[in-house]
């Protein structure tokens, strides 16, 4: 058989081949058998040297045609191979317009952004306005002028978290409490009376339980003006526990102590995961704590600008987690900041 034949033969071969090829990765292979370097078109061609010399001009042209006539034919195939697969990717993705459509699925407010929506409007209806007030704070204004000096005992009620500064400059921390926005409110409403909510991210050095977290919301609430007395304080609580709990709810006031108010108590509602029988979250006393208050005191007053022989006001404070805690029967506050879908998806 002279070379001329074998390539005759490895032609049909390779035709052959390519009509049996199905999809990109066979066509692949076939021209790294046939037309690669290493092939058997690349193989064959090497005897061209061994011919006489009248016979190569004419083998060489020939072996010129074949290996033209298979590129020509990888080509088509290979435009045949990709229309295929276009065809199927379409037929695969084809919509059927006849079935029912899929909800989207769409972002949730965070539990706590919604019970301080709530809370923004029950007091709302009550003529308290939102101000907002910084995280950063100055130890004079989370503590100085709330009636709590330096080394004042009191202090050791918050367990701070200190920032440096620079030799000289005031002392900064994160605010343990919403209570230094009372001070802002009071400065920029005196002496006119002003009634506002003050809510925001508080932080404290405590132990993560079921109950406290290191970091957690508060609305801070004051009312400022002539002749406001506890009896307003109370009425104001009162009304704001029914409008999140219903009518029904049983709330209770507690004697407590606060430096910035006097008197001072803590306002408690009935367990809504017990019913009031006892658990963990409400330490097997059948209520639960959402909110401190009381009176302002007269030096804090001052401090925000007003004449305490003139105007009387009251403050309070409340955690949202807490709120949210006894209104949805959530029962650990750490749930809260998990963020664990679960959780969150109930919301």
């Amino acid at each position: 058989m002279t070379l001329i034949d074998e390539l005759n033969q490895l032609e049909r071969e390779a035709m052959a081949a390519l009509d049996g090829v199905e999809n990109l990765a066979a066509l692949a292979e076939w021209k790294s058998a046939f037309l690669g370097k290493q092939g058997a078109f690349s193989r064959l061609s090497r005897g061209l040297g061994a011919l006489p010399a009248a016979e190569r001009p004419a083998a060489g042209a020939r072996f010129n045609a074949a290996r033209a006539a298979l590129e020509q034919a990888l080509e088509q195939a290979e435009a045949r191979l990709k229309d295929a697969e276009r065809q199927h990717a379409f037929e695969a993705e084809q919509v059927d317009v006849t079935l029912p459509g899929r909800a989207p699925s769409v972002g949730r407010l965070h539990p706590t952004t919604q019970i301080l929506r709530t809370i923004y409007s029950a007091l709302g209806e009550m003529g308290f306005q939102v101000w907002e007030s910084p995280e950063v704070e100055t130890d004079e204004f989370n503590f100085q002028l709330l009636n709590m000096p330096p080394d004042h005992p009191a202090r050791d009620m918050w367990d701070t978290f200190y920032l440096e500064t620079a030799p000289g400059e005031p002392t900064l921390l994160l605010r343990t409490h919403t209570s230094p926005g009372q001070i802002y409110a009071m400065r920029a409403n005196a002496p006119n009376p002003v009634r506002a909510i003050l809510p925001g991210k508080c932080y404290r050095y405590e132990q993560v339980t079921a109950r406290h977290e290191m970091q957690f919301y508060q609305v801070e609430g004051i009312a400022i003006g002539e002749r406001i007395s506890f009896a307003d304080l109370k009425g104001t609580l009162v009304a704001f526990a029914e409008r999140l709990y219903g009518k029904a709810v049983r709330t209770r006031f507690r004697p407590s102590y606060f430096p910035f108010t006097e008197p001072s108590v803590e306002f408690d509602i009935e367990c809504f995961l017990c019913s009031g029988e006892g658990c963990r979250v409400c330490k097997h006393s059948g209520w639960l704590e959402i909110l401190g208050a009381g009176m302002i005191h007269p030096t804090v007053l001052r401090n925000g600008g007003y004449d305490p022989e003139q105007v009387s006001g009251f403050a309070f404070g409340m955690g949202p987690e807490r709120v949210a805690m006894l209104r949805y029967g959530i029962d650990d506050i750490r749930w809260f900041f998990s963020g664990d879908e679960r959780f969150l998806q109930q919301f």
